[in-house]
This record gives C-alpha cells, structure tokens and sequence, in this order.
C-alpha cells in the first residue's frame, strides 16, 4: 500500500520524516486494521470513514518508509514489518487505552468470546486440555466442531475466530500455521494381535494377513485406512468397513473393546498402547503423517483473547 520511486524503494517521505515520532493516532489506526484484518472493520471500530483509514495507513507507511499490509480481495494481510511493529506497541497502546477510556473492548470490558473450531478429537483431546489455564485467566470459549472445508468457510465468513485444520487452506485470503503433525498408526486389541500372529506376521507376509479381521473405521470411504495402506503397503485397500463411527474416539473404543482392527493418530491411542490396552500391528520406518494447521483471518482479532489463545495452542502443539 505504500508509495515507491522508480526503483520500487519507498519513497523519498522516509528521509523527510527520519527521526520524527509516529503519531499515536496512526498507530492506533494501524493496531485496528492489524487486529481486524480489515479496512472496512477498523474504519467500524474507531468511529471513522473507510478512506480516513486507508488515508491514516497510506501516512504510516510514508513516515515509516515500509510497506504495512497487502490487499488481498478480502481485507488486508500484514507485512513482515507490520507484525514487528504490533509485537511493539500492542502492550503500551493498550495499556494507555485502556487509561484513556479509548481502547474500545480493551477499556475494562470483559473480552468477548474466542470461537474456535477444529476436528472434534484433536479439540477434546488435546487443545481443551491446553487452553484450561487461559480460561481459569478469564478467557471465555466457544467451540464447534466439524470437517475442514466447512469449518473454513466459515471462518471466512466471520463466524470463528481460530480453527485447528487438518489441510492448509487454499489462496491467500487466510493464514495458517503448522501447529502438529500426526502420525498414523495401525491398532488391534491384544486378543486381536496374538489370533493373527503379531506385528512380526505381518512384516513378514504383509497386510493380507488382516483380511478377515474387522475394520473399524471413521468412514464409509476408509479414507485414513486406505491412505495407511497406500503409504505403508503401496497397495490399494479393498473392503468394507465392519464398523464406521464418524468420531475417532468411538473407533478407539471399539478397537480396545475387541471390534477389530484400525488405523488412528498416535497422539489418540497413545495411552492405551502404553496400558497395553492396544497393541501396534506394523511399526514402518516412514509411517503416514498429517500436518494440523492453525489458521485465522489475515492480521489479529480486535479481542486480545484471541492472540492469547493463538499462542497458547502454538506453545502446547510442541508436544502433541
């Protein structure tokens, strides 16, 4: 958004204004748009007119000589150097809102709820877990649950804050960051395991010998079991499912229950291969992984609380 010379450096207004303080004013502008990932939603926010705050924005980068955000076809993302210049001043800017009486929902209010959205194993298991702290701070939560297209869509439409995604999502109208990686493993109960010979039959004569164990599956399409097969066998699965339970936590109960056999995250069958409860049928060198992705709006949230939980999840991913 920034005015370049002939060469695309900025313009020559840095020179102009080196050494000069920034206005906070434009600053304050610059943490709305920022947080909101929006022209049109921080113009809503301050009380002004969308032109005033491009104008506001189009001064900032003239006075700092650095570009501050791209037009993307809805909103606005951050510059390198914006994220630099948030992590900054968010703290005093708040803090003197909040003096003020300007900060809007950082004046004193309670913050409004962070909605976050994800596959419903990783958020039970793993991300409810990690967020307790926060929430004993006074961070309120609203969870959904659900598959990662819809779930993204959504997002785009305002209706989440944050969503845990199982893919990176498409274009550039949000931004994702790794957040886990799971592996997949494949699982039978012990009475299972020790009827067909172990995991040492199965290195030795391959996944044939599964053929008349039942298959427990999230799916009617097998699709985490028939990707296991095509990464570790480098064949293609071809039967139907015994039994489809559209939640990985039912199929771990039916797995140890006896039901038959699976294919599941490690981080969700951890403690019952540890409890010997399960037992690992194939052990491969590259076993199958799948990348979980933190993914928002371009720029911050106005509520502060989803910054907080943002990196909260960050911090505890390392070690899902």
């Amino acid at each position: 958004m920034e005015d370049k010379d002939s060469n695309g450096l900025p313009g020559t207004a840095q020179a102009a204004t080196a050494g000069a303080p920034l206005d906070l004013n434009l600053l304050r502008t610059f943490l709305a748009v920022y947080r909101s990932g929006s022209l049109t939603a921080a113009a809503r926010l301050l009380g002004l007119s969308q032109p005033t705050v491009t104008t506001q924005i189009r001064t900032l980068e003239r006075q700092v000589g650095r570009e501050l955000f791209e037009r993307l076809p809805r909103g606005v993302a951050p510059a390198p150097f914006a994220d630099a210049l948030a992590s900054r001043i968010v703290d005093p800017l708040d803090a003197l809102a909040a003096v003020t009486g300007h900060g809007g929902p950082l004046d004193g209010a309670p913050a409004e709820p962070v909605h976050l959205a994800g596959p419903a194993e990783m958020l039970c298991h793993s991300a409810l877990p990690a967020l307790a702290p926060l929430v004993e701070k006074g961070v309120r939560l609203r969870i959904a649950t659900g598959l990662t297209d819809p779930l993204l869509d959504e997002l785009r439409a305002g209706r989440h804050d944050l969503v845990i995604a199982t893919a990176r999502p498409r274009g550039r109208s949000l931004t994702a960051v790794p957040l886990a990686d799971e592996e997949f493993v494949l699982v039978a109960a012990q009475s299972w395991a020790e009827r067909i010979g172990g995991p040492d039959r199965i290195a030795a004569e391959g996944p044939a010998v599964l053929h008349d164990v039942p298959l427990v599956t999230y799916a009617e399409d097998l699709p985490i079991a028939r990707r296991y097969w095509r990464h570790v066998f480098g064949k293609r699965l071809t039967r139907e499912a015994s039994v489809t339970v559209p939640d990985l936590r039912g199929v771990l109960s039916a797995v140890i229950a006896g039901a038959g056999f699976s294919v599941l995250p490690r981080y969700l069958c951890r403690d019952a291969l540890a409890a010997g409860s399960l037992v690992l049928l194939n052990d491969p060198q590259d076993a199958p992984i799948n990348t979980g992705y933190l993914v928002q709006r371009p720029g911050s949230a106005d509520n502060p609380h989803v910054a907080l939980v943002r990196d909260q999840l960050i911090k505890a991913a390392r070690a899902w």
